[in-house]
């Protein structure tokens, strides 16, 4: 179980804070039930209440500084996610997404990255599937980065770019 105060990733609204942990007096939720009332770090004024025992939405831990090093360092080993079919592509990025796993997310950034880069070179636009699925898998990944290292998200982004840009 978490602890209040503590910072965990909760689905696609990305990290939150735990703020209470208790029952809930609201029509409709169980009274037996204990539940997480959880403040996205990043939507204005919106709490979460959900059961402490959620099983349907991805609740982690934050990466520890030594995991978020290690997933860094590892970064130029990811593998792209390279479907040709446009549907199964998306599929693919919601799936990503949904797990809520920094790595797999650095695979959409990067196979989203270099789709970009072949069909500018042809002459063609980039895809608002890729534009979509591209913010989504940086901003969850950047998030998540910044409460890790105590920086804004785009000091997080620019950590991650001149560690990797040294590794090379």
């Amino acid at each position: 179980m978490f602890e209040i105060g503590q910072y965990i990733v909760y689905g696609s609204s990305g990290v939150c804070k735990v703020v209470d942990i208790g029952k809930s007096n609201l029509s409709g939720m169980s009274e037996d039930r204990l539940y997480y009332t959880l403040e996205p770090c990043y939507s204005q004024k919106s709490r979460i209440l959900t059961p402490t025992d959620n099983k349907k939405t991805v609740m982690r831990c934050l990466m520890t500084r030594e995991e978020a090093d290690d997933m860094i360092d590892h970064a130029q080993e990811a593998e792209i996610l390279w479907i040709d079919n446009e549907r199964s592509r998306e599929s693919e990025y919601k799936n990503v997404i949904a797990k809520c796993d920094c790595y797999e997310l650095i695979r959409v950034i990067k196979t989203i990255y270099v789709r970009k880069q072949e069909r500018v070179a042809d002459g063609k636009k980039v895809t608002v599937s890729d534009e979509k699925y591209f913010k989504i898998a940086e901003d969850n990944l950047y998030s998540e980065l910044a409460i890790v290292y105590d920086m804004s998200r785009d000091e997080a982004k620019e950590y991650m770019l001149k560690r990797i840009s040294r590794g090379r």
